[in-house]
């Protein structure tokens, strides 16, 4: 078992609720030592219609406590996606539509993304310009994130995971309710994401207008 002879294998892209956002799974290559896994290969990824032409030019790494709340968080200029995968622990991703104009504005989903050593696979999450993305962590939990576009503090912004017109009417029930639990009592947000605008407050806000449903995005264009 190792890295020379053995190729990346994408077990399946599964797009999601918002169909630009994806998971992409992948497989482990197992025996009795454990497992052997390429976890990203450029000229593989580049094969895959929603990650054809996007360069990952900055990678970042996270731990947070369980009950930690991260997000809702989003960049322009440049416009910034995200490759998204929990090294270990529990991963529940959050993504919210943030595209003026889209029917779906203003809509949340969440996906489970743990990470299991016994597992013959693991996982990444693409979230791509056009959605903000957030994190609820139910276990101490390591998380990589590849970025289309390097940090820029003057251009980010947020709207707060506790707003409450925040639309839930696409998540999974069941994860829906975890983060409420998890909500509800939680001290491991920071003051920052706790006191973004609201949904509305964003609308309002000017800087909406770099995120419009028409805008040709890398990685996030408007399925056909």
């Amino acid at each position: 078992m190792g890295g020379g002879d053995d190729l990346m294998k994408i077990v399946d892209v599964d797009r999601l609720a918002f169909p630009e956002v994806a998971v992409i799974r992948f497989a482990r290559f197992r025996d009795q030592r454990g497992y052997f896994t390429e976890h990203y290969r450029e000229s593989d990824f580049q094969g895959l219609d929603l990650l054809r032409g996007i360069d990952f030019c900055q990678m970042n790494e996270s731990f947070s406590r369980a009950g930690t709340i991260r997000g809702l968080h989003f960049q322009w200029d440049p416009y910034q996606g995200k490759l998204v995968r929990a090294v270990t622990g529990r991963l529940i991703d959050l993504v919210m539509d943030i595209r003026v104009g889209s029917p779906t504005f203003g809509r949340i989903i969440a996906q489970d993304m743990p990470a299991r050593l016994d597992h013959d696979h693991s996982q990444w999450i693409w979230v791509p310009p056009g959605f903000a993305h957030g994190m609820l962590l139910v276990e101490d939990t390591l998380v990589e994130y590849l970025c289309s576009g390097e940090y820029n503090p003057r251009c980010e912004a947020g709207i707060s995971p506790f707003s409450d017109d925040i639309d839930w009417s696409l998540c999974d029930a069941g994860l829906k309710t975890t983060y409420q639990e998890v909500a509800a009592k939680t001290e491991l947000v920071s003051p920052k994401d706790r006191e973004s605008p609201c949904v509305s407050a964003w609308a309002a806000d000017a800087r909406s207008g770099h995120f419009t449903y028409d805008r040709a995005y890398p990685g996030g264009v408007r399925p056909s």
